[in-house]
């Protein structure tokens, strides 16, 4: 017996549930797919999406540009190319029922012309566009422009308000839901906002509710939110239903699909989600976007936080406050008394390379690292509208620069998301997962070792479980 009724979404009657879209490739053609076929609302990521050649190999994504400027064009000629194979792939598979979206970044690199590039070259295949990560304000626009329904990714009924009164209202007909992720518990990149503290969780009932409240006031009555980040069993979520305070809802899925059999991502990942334990997530703001994201708490992390924890101020010339001399490398510097025991500790481990950050600040890392650092940010294709760690913005006004120095506290986020994906190893790469991971472990229905059919887990989910 089902929990749910079906509502209206993106033009068509369909079960209210919602895959959540995951670049990179974690999402693509044949789960979203699969998940439409059975009735819900697929999400095909076109945030690098794969694309194959004529025997059916993945076609890999190598930039030969010389410039960031020519490498940045690759990268929106790959996106816009994967993105109309995986749309593709997925419309056939879902054999005209339920309804297929694309899923794009706001401040991913070439956002607006990948988008423009898909829906241009998809008309009929795509029914709806998600977009979160930032303030997409032109997303209604282009979605309207292309007659396909936008569903905007907020964490909060501020920003949606925002959103809405600077440019949705003039495409209030094409609004299709309103996203809310919740920022404590999604999966990937999350929209805490800074006078939010990211240890001390907030219940989502009473933001959504404010929600619906503000979307009842623009007369958005019928409109559905979708609830999203945290969702697993529909049980726990039963006194949202026909709630006048909630009133329409949907639920979107980003992590349970993970593990079903449509599911691209490696058999190895998908034998260590598995594995996972509460509090094995970790939210955390090393990502090069500048956000808040959540990820399995690996080694990648791991090293990522003891980067930072060696670091400390300095100065290139001897001030009152910096007069104790250290070398690092073929260098000098200058910095506290205070610090020098720290500092020499870490050159004696082996972490006698010293990289400046934007703030005034060196961290301490091997040789071997800081050329890998300083190698990925000078091959950076701008995969992201601004990057903190190689310093590049899509702007050509800036001159392509985010006007800071490039952060070697943070990562290539591009290359390790491709990485892990297609086949890399886990404990060295970024990856993404949902606070609700644990359930893997404990969830009777993935109980020695069986993994669903897409199809499998719709049917699971509709029965609370």
């Amino acid at each position: 017996m089902s929990l749910l009724d079906t509502l209206m979404m993106s033009g068509k009657e369909v079960l209210p549930l919602v895959e959540g879209g995951k670049g990179i490739s974690a999402t693509n053609g044949m789960s979203s797919g699969a998940w439409a076929a059975a009735g819900g609302v697929g999400t095909v990521s076109c945030v690098n999406a794969d694309s194959f050649d004529e025997a059916g190999n993945i076609i890999p994504q190598i930039y030969h540009g010389k410039t960031r400027i020519e490498r940045h064009q690759e990268l929106v000629d790959y996106a816009i190319n994967g993105g109309l194979t995986q749309v593709r792939q997925a419309h056939d598979m879902a054999g005209g029922n339920g309804r297929i979206h694309i899923n794009v970044l706001w401040e991913m690199g070439g956002a607006e012309a990948i988008l423009e590039g898909v829906l241009a070259k998809a008309k009929g295949l795509v029914h709806g566009v998600t977009c979160g990560a930032g303030m997409p304000y032109k997303l209604s626009e282009i979605a309207a422009k292309h007659c396909v329904f936008y569903h905007p990714i907020i964490s909060s009924a501020r920003a949606f308000g925002i959103l809405w009164k600077r440019a949705y209202q003039k495409y209030g007909n094409w609004l299709g839901s309103v996203v809310y992720e919740d920022p404590w518990l999604a999966g990937g990149h999350n929209g805490l906002s800074n006078a939010e503290d990211p240890l001390v969780p907030q219940d989502p009932y009473p933001r959504v509710a404010a929600l619906r409240t503000m979307m009842n006031k623009f007369g958005l009555h019928n409109v559905p939110i979708i609830m999203a980040g945290g969702v697993w069993y529909l049980r726990d979520w039963k006194n949202w239903l026909n709630n006048p305070e909630i009133g329409l809802i949907a639920f979107q899925y980003g992590t349970r699909p993970l593990l079903t059999k449509e599911s691209p991502i490696p058999q190895i990942w998908k034998d260590a989600l598995t594995k996972l334990k509460d509090g094995d997530i970790l939210l955390h703001r090393f990502s090069p976007t500048g956000f808040y994201s959540s990820a399995v708490h690996n080694d990648f992390l791991r090293n990522l936080e003891s980067r930072s924890e060696r670091q400390i101020k300095f100065s290139a010339k001897q001030t009152e406050e910096f007069v104790a001399e250290i070398q690092a490398g073929k260098r000098k510097y200058f910095v506290r008394p205070e610090d020098k025991p720290k500092a020499d500790r870490w050159i004696a481990s082996g972490y006698d390379e010293a990289m400046k950050t934007p703030d005034g600040t060196l961290i301490f890392t091997t040789m071997t690292e800081c050329q890998e650092i300083r190698q990925d940010q000078k091959d950076c294709m701008g995969c992201l509208s601004q990057c903190k760690f190689s310093n590049w913005s899509e702007n050509p006004e800036t001159k392509f620069s985010t006007g800071r120095g490039a952060d070697p506290r943070s990562f290539c986020i591009q290359k390790t998301l491709m990485d892990i994906a297609h086949g890399g190893t886990l404990n060295n790469n970024l990856m993404f997962a949902g606070h609700s991971a644990f359930n893997f472990s404990t969830d009777p229905f993935f109980s020695n070792g069986f993994v669903p059919t897409v199809k499998e887990l719709i049917a699971r989910i509709q029965t609370g479980d």
